[in-house]
């Protein structure tokens, strides 16, 4: 809550209700507005906040009073564990990305851009014209509003190369997020008990959807230009596997992006072996110094079942990403999304055409590339002047992430509590792993906020390192 004045009246309150007894009555909203000299507005929201709290209850018409208390016993589930049995697979936990932390942490730990990396007057206004529109009251159509779905074609058809197809407004699915998608992808085309080959490291988000899906995950590595090739044919082989989860622009954890030689023979690979690269362009907004290369655009005959989300780029309440296949691949995606949400919202899809499609939105990607770089520069810098010890294989050419190799032995677990006692909030690298780590690594991301206080969260990884052994 903001220290404004309804918190403060809050405080105030609370003190006067854990002395009241239950169903005591508060005085007046008029009362509390000449007592705390404040507004019917603010007094109003501060009464708001201690229901939503199930402090107190407000009768109409009679006044507001003191919850009354309910004694609680203690609930028995166990009768669920017999329901429920074990669980077909063990589900991996949410991610420490995730996790929220007080404000004044220095946050290398999340996955999303900081507030001023968003386009957030774009977004306002693109919100407030689509609650005035049709999309706010009618249902969409299960594929999505058909000018976005047009859209997210254009976007991937103006790389193709002469002579490649196109995609159509029809091959185009919208989907409440990406991660929606992955799971609909591993479960309508690979299915439950079915391999899938998997880079490692990869998205988290990936993994876990993998899991919801029970497929039988098989890691292939990955470095800074991809996935060998021969590798990856000899998993489709000796797997059986007739799906490939990659990121080959920008690729979360490492920001790999694989050189145009190594993307064509990875698409050879799949061809040959009757099967789908998953292309997953979470990145596609963030270049800094080249240019996102989708696979998909170089295929028109379905092997490339392509992924782009908005949600990072655009907004994290805007959860709008699309799926583009083709063919039979395409129908039962959608049968799967429609089994499972219906449709996308129509407002939040038609507020995401409206950001995408003003020509300011241009205009913040390209001041977007530019406030990356430094960001990333400047973490580098600090990196190498403060944790020596830390291996960056590559400076991304684009992304989120920084990928650090940290020496072998280290304790992670041990590493990240230090860090974040001293008010470093770091992520261990193990959650991108789809099996085993390969080693002791981090991801820091550096989109987050107040990059000010980088160099001073180097210094404190640095220091905790050196506690560490490393």
């Amino acid at each position: 809550m903001n220290n404004d004045s309804s918190s403060r009246i809050v405080v105030h309150l609370k003190k006067l209700i854990a002395a009241a007894a239950p169903g005591a009555k508060l005085p007046s909203t008029r009362s509390l507005v000449a007592e705390y000299q404040a507004s019917p507005v603010t007094v109003q929201k501060a009464l708001q906040t201690l229901t939503a709290q199930g402090l107190i209850e407000s009768r109409p018409g009679v006044g507001t009073f003191v919850g009354a208390v309910r004694s609680a016993r203690p609930s028995d589930y166990g009768w669920q564990t017999s329901a429920l049995r074990s669980p077909q697979a063990p589900l991996p936990s949410a991610s420490g990305t995730m996790r929220d932390v007080p404000n004044d942490a220095i946050a290398f730990h999340s996955g999303y851009p900081a507030r001023e990396l968003l386009p957030e007057r774009l977004v306002r206004a693109a919100l407030t014209r689509a609650a005035r529109g049709d999309a706010a009251l009618f249902r969409a159509a299960a594929a999505g509003l058909p000018e976005l779905q047009s859209w997210f074609a254009h976007e991937l058809g103006a790389s193709a190369p002469a002579g490649t197809a196109p995609p159509n407004p029809s091959d185009v699915v919208v989907l409440p997020g990406s991660q929606s998608g992955l799971s609909s992808i591993f479960t309508a085309l690979a299915g439950s008990g079915r391999p899938l080959l998997m880079e490692s490291p990869t998205y988290w988000g990936a993994i876990l959807a993998a899991a919801q899906a029970g497929v039988q995950v098989v890691p292939v590595p990955s470095g800074p230009e991809g996935p060998d090739p021969v590798e990856l044919a000899r998993a489709f082989d000796e797997t059986g596997a007739r799906l490939f989860y990659a990121q080959p622009n920008y690729a979360n954890p490492t920001g790999a992006q694989w050189s145009a030689e190594r993307a064509e023979e990875v698409l050879d690979v799949v061809r040959a072996k009757g099967a789908f690269l998953v292309e997953d362009d979470w990145a596609h907004d963030f270049g800094i110094t080249s240019n996102p290369m989708p696979l998909a655009s170089r295929d028109d005959s379905g092997h490339v079942v392509y992924l782009r989300s908005l949600t990072k780029s655009v907004s994290p309440s805007i959860r709008i990403a699309a799926v583009i296949a083709r063919g039979p691949a395409r129908e039962r995606i959608l049968a799967d999304r429609a089994a499972e949400s219906m449709y996308v919202s129509g407002l939040l899809q038609a507020a995401a055409l409206d950001v995408v499609t003003q020509p300011a939105w241009q205009t913040h990607l390209r001041g977007l590339r530019h406030q990356l770089q430094s960001r990333r520069d400047l973490l580098v810098t600090s990196l190498r002047e403060h944790v020596p010890q830390a291996h960056l294989e590559q400076i991304p050419k684009g992304g989120l992430n920084l990928w650090a190799r940290l020496p072998d032995g280290t304790d992670l677990d041990r590493l990240a509590r230090d860090c974040e006692t001293a008010g470093v909030i770091i992520a261990a690298g193990r959650e991108w792993f789809p099996a085993e780590p390969a080693g002791p690594f981090i991801r820091l991301n550096y989109s987050g906020t107040n990059p000010g206080a980088f160099p001073e969260g180097a210094r404190i990884i640095g220091r905790m390192l050196e506690r560490n052994g490393g």
